[in-house]
């Protein structure tokens, strides 16, 4: 992709920030085999002539930018509709009466097109976890959540269950030393990655000043649930990666964004509540139109957002792999926390937002985690329409952290995890068993969603300190 500056745009007179995000995201969406030189040229000419480019379906919007309309109002206030579309809930006996109700909620918004409840689900900040939308060319910030692209990873290593006997207190070592969790810092060595070198970066002057915090959290993760540990995966038959079916060493982590992405969704969270004026019990579920300078640099940012996590991600792989010397055979990753443009079963296009739910099309692989002494599984989704393709993102909480730190001492924890045969590193009671649903229930109220390929069990876990 022959990728352009901000540098190189203002030389071209591409000199706003609202011109410079539709001209980036545009590249990277539908001129991405083109070379630098090309781009130059078709730019320079729908700068210089912008009525000959207005009514094109792609580059229209860039060409508007250059012509003079008239001021648009601010805000814009809208209504809820009394009559809802289509909402599936899987697993719904376990699903709190208050979670539906907010989801019915996001089902109201006049932009809202489809939605299905996933068997984890419960009570967040607007959209539900575990809740997944499809609307119309607009973006819901608060139905991304605020750590933008939270996702999973799960490398299987060329090693047995005969590593972790061996070499505990190596694993144990590189855990500590190659992992960082809390709000702030990052780990003592710098860290390189190419998503450093983004061009997102350089689409806003906001951005851009994001970047130096970025460099320092890359390879570290957040606290509350967020995890990396080691375990042991049992693959089944024929399973989609077509490796033996047998135990493996696997390395399995969860986080997302750290403060670049919560940075992004808190500034886009309030423009968007700006400038859509909603109920007062809906105002969380503000959207930004898709075709509107705030909702294009939003966008920008959820991609930015999601690269680095996935960046943070592969550091923390590669940075513990190479520790302990041992080869990956296959690594699986997905976003939990983002939003798509997709096409429904009948053909519409839409934008699917996953707040706390895996993507599962048909052939795809995922990964749902139970807790720091319960499974996790690897699974091939079933690309089910009424889910809009879609499955849990974990088990999901069944007591909030205040409840959870009530509910179960520092004791009880480590008994139940001696009796698990688990070692904690850091962690704390709110993220004890308990505190989450039954995943076996949870994986059995979605098989018609997704296929189980591999049951991971963790045995060194580590987490955030509370």
């Amino acid at each position: 992709m022959g990728s352009l500056r901000t540098k190189e745009l203002s030389k071209i007179g591409y000199t706003n920030d609202q011109t410079r995000s539709l001209v980036i995201n545009t590249i990277s969406r539908h001129f991405k085999h083109h070379s630098k030189e090309a781009l130059i040229i078709l730019l320079t000419a729908i700068k210089n002539a912008p009525a000959d480019y207005v009514n094109d379906e792609v580059l229209g919007k860039i060409a508007a930018t250059f012509i003079a309309g008239e001021e648009v109002c601010r805000y814009k206030a809208f209504t809820l509709l009394q009559e809802t579309g289509l909402l599936k809930i899987y697993g719904g006996q376990e699903i709190a009466h208050s979670t539906k109700k907010q989801m019915e909620l996001a089902m109201s918004l006049p932009v809202t097109i489809q939605g299905a409840l996933m068997p984890d689900a419960h009570t967040g900040y607007g959209l539900p976890i575990g809740g997944v939308l499809a609307t119309a060319q607009v973006v819901l910030p608060y139905a991304v959540g605020v750590d933008i692209g939270c996702r999973m990873a799960l490398s299987i290593l060329d090693e047995g269950n005969s590593y972790i006997k061996r070499y505990a207190h190596q694993m144990k070592v590189a855990l500590k030393t190659y992992t960082h969790f809390g709000m702030e810092g990052g780990l003592d060595f710098p860290q390189e990655h190419e998503v450093l070198d983004s061009p997102y970066f350089q689409s806003t002057e906001w951005l851009k000043r994001l970047q130096a915090k970025a460099a320092r959290q890359l390879g570290s993760s957040g606290s509350g649930n967020h995890f990396v540990e080691f375990g042991i995966i049992t693959l089944q038959e024929n399973n989609a990666l077509q490796l033996p079916p047998k135990d493996y060493l696997a390395l399995l982590s969860h986080s997302g964004s750290r403060g670049l992405g919560a940075t992004i969704a808190q500034h886009y969270t309030k423009v968007a509540m700006d400038t859509c004026k909603l109920p007062r019990e809906a105002q969380q579920l503000a959207w930004l139109d898709l075709n509107s300078e705030a909702g294009q640099e939003y966008w920008i940012g959820m991609q930015l957002a999601g690269d680095y996590a996935k960046a943070c991600h592969d550091r923390i792989h590669a940075n513990l792999i190479k520790a302990l010397g041992v080869q990956a055979l296959a690594t699986i990753e997905n976003h939990h926390n983002f939003a798509w443009e997709d096409t429904l079963a009948d053909g519409r296009k839409v934008i699917i937002h996953r707040k706390g739910a895996t993507p599962a099309h048909e052939g795809e692989l995922g990964i749902i985690p139970g807790s720091m002494t319960t499974a996790a599984y690897l699974v091939r989704g079933e690309g089910v329409d009424n889910a809009l393709y879609s499955a849990s993102h974990g088990a999901g909480r069944a007591m909030s952290r205040k409840r959870a730190r009530e509910n179960m001492t520092a004791s009880a924890l480590k008994k139940m995890l001696a009796n698990a045969d688990v070692t904690l590193i850091g962690g704390s009671v709110e993220e004890n068993p308990l505190a989450y649903k039954d995943i076996e229930k949870v994986i059995d109220a979605q098989k018609d969603l997704v296929t189980v390929q591999g049951k991971f069990m963790p045995k060194i876990v580590r987490m955030n300190k509370v």
